[in-house]
């Protein structure tokens, strides 16, 4: 394998010039295009004066020009401040001051082509290439570190698990800054070598035509975006004829809506679970049958060397860490035990067989009456509903129990309406048990995003703190 990004895109420049890249609603790069522009980014930072290992912040559509950027950055010996997109002022002037970027870079040509830098000065596997930020849910986000290895290492477990080959057609519409984003659309494609489809913004309308056109074989998206797909109207079945794989997670994976997909397109649902932090603490593969596939996180990975802590709660040492907070000591003291175990914010059980399966956050219960109940178990149970496209479910303040169940819900088009009753009736039908039912429904035409793609319970945390006083 190279011991960079860089390395690799310049030995495929040379070996397949022509081929492509990437290619997004507007636009195709092919690989010598790509090293090509990536290395003129990288002079334009040179001769601004940017020296080995400065920083410079990156807020670009997640088109292929934000993979040139963050390529360019690489040759220029510089590490990413990676933003995304979605992000408001007040948290990016959070990530540039806290990482000491030199600059934010909003458009590709604010930073005028130069003369690319020698390779001598290009970053290596083991330097750090990315600052990026968690996704922002709650206050002002935390920094993480990244070096490339790391990715190299998810890589080829991503590989094995979804029996990638350099023939498939990848497309990735997360967001670039991001984990997952990271390894799907800026790492494994262009390590396998294969061509990579992203989306300068998401419109489920037009991913599925570019699926079809590209005809693409790999898809990743988080699982907000994989029911919108299903919820489209341009939904057809032969578009995603040569689809045969699909990574999801970033969110709880809703069981029924995951088979549905399945069975509508044809494709395989694996995930891995993990964080930007942890890099990835179990997986399935398409080796594995469905039900695993489904209702389970995955098995434990062995390399990771996964152990629960207290009620549940993961921590793990292995290849896939990041390098935790950029310069937080006290946020790193939350992230790791005091025997360096990282942690994750979840409570799981390990079967006999290790199988993972998430039980909930352990930031993400609502307490009821002194009792800890799981959103994410609520937000299964109402998923089943067939009115149901999308749901979250958060605390709603009450002067008796403290809090209260609340479920913020976006209805498929054909559903008409859903009232509260109607719920807890279809769920004390399927036996769920009282605790799970909602007391408040929210019907919404669709659910806030943090930067990251994710759904932004803090926004509707807030939302019902204001509602249901």
């Amino acid at each position: 394998m190279a011991d960079s990004l860089a390395t690799r895109v310049a030995a495929l420049a040379a070996a397949d010039p022509n081929g492509l890249a990437y290619a997004s609603e507007d636009e195709e790069l092919t690989w010598a295009e790509y090293h090509e522009r990536s290395g003129a980014f990288a002079g334009g930072l040179v001769a601004r004066g940017y020296e080995r290992g400065d920083k410079v912040a990156v807020q670009l559509p997640d088109g292929p020009g934000v993979h040139t950027a963050f390529l360019g950055c690489e040759k220029a010996g510089v590490t990413v401040v990676g933003i995304g997109r979605r992000a408001g002022r007040r948290e990016v002037d959070h990530l540039v001051a806290r990482t000491g970027a030199r600059e934010l870079v909003t458009e590709l040509a604010a930073v005028a082509p130069g003369v690319p830098p020698d390779a001598n000065r290009w970053l290596h596997d083991d330097d750090v290439f990315l600052l990026n930020s968690t996704s922002g849910t709650t206050g002002l986000p935390k920094v993480v570190v990244h070096d490339q290895a790391r990715w190299f290492a998810f890589h080829e477990l991503a590989v094995d698990g979804g029996d990638l080959t350099p023939g498939d057609v990848c497309m990735s519409v997360v967001p670039a800054p991001f984990g997952f984003g990271i390894w799907t659309s800026h790492v494994t494609p262009t390590l396998l070598g294969a061509p990579c489809v992203v989306m300068g913004r998401f419109d489920a309308d037009t991913a599925i035509e570019l699926i079809e056109r590209y005809r693409v074989t790999v898809l990743s998206a988080v699982t907000t975006q994989f029911l919108m797909l299903l919820e489209s109207p341009a939904f057809r079945p032969e578009a995603f004829a040569s689809l045969r794989v699909m990574f999801t997670g970033g969110e709880a994976v809703p069981e029924r809506r995951a088979a549905e997909f399945e069975d509508r397109t044809g494709a395989l649902v694996i995930q891995f679970y993990g964080s930007n932090e942890t890099g990835a603490l179990s997986r399935t593969t398409v080796r594995d049958d469905r039900q695993h596939r489904l209702r389970t996180a995955g098995k434990v990975i062995d390399s990771m060397q996964v152990r629960l802590f207290g009620a549940g709660q993961p921590g793990c040492k292995g290849p896939l860490l990041s390098r935790g907070y950029y310069d937080d000591p006290a946020g790193n003291a939350e992230l790791y035990t005091d025997d360096g175990w990282m942690l994750m914010g979840d409570i799981v059980r390990i079967d006999d067989d290790g199988y993972l399966t998430v039980v909930g956050r352990a930031s993400d219960f609502i307490i009821r009456g002194g009792k800890n109940v799981s959103a994410a178990q609520v937000e299964h149970e109402v998923g089943t509903h067939p009115a149901v496209a999308l749901v979250s479910a958060v605390a709603a303040p009450d002067e008796l129990f403290g809090e209260r169940v609340a479920v913020y819900v976006v209805l498929r088009p054909s559903a008409g309406s859903l009232a509260l009753d109607d719920l807890t009736a279809y769920l004390a039908e399927r036996g769920v048990s009282k605790e799970l039912w909602p007391e408040h429904l929210v019907i919404v035409a669709d659910l806030p995003r943090a930067s990251g793609g994710k759904i932004a319970k803090g926004e509707l945390r807030e939302d019902a703190k204001r509602r249901f006083a």
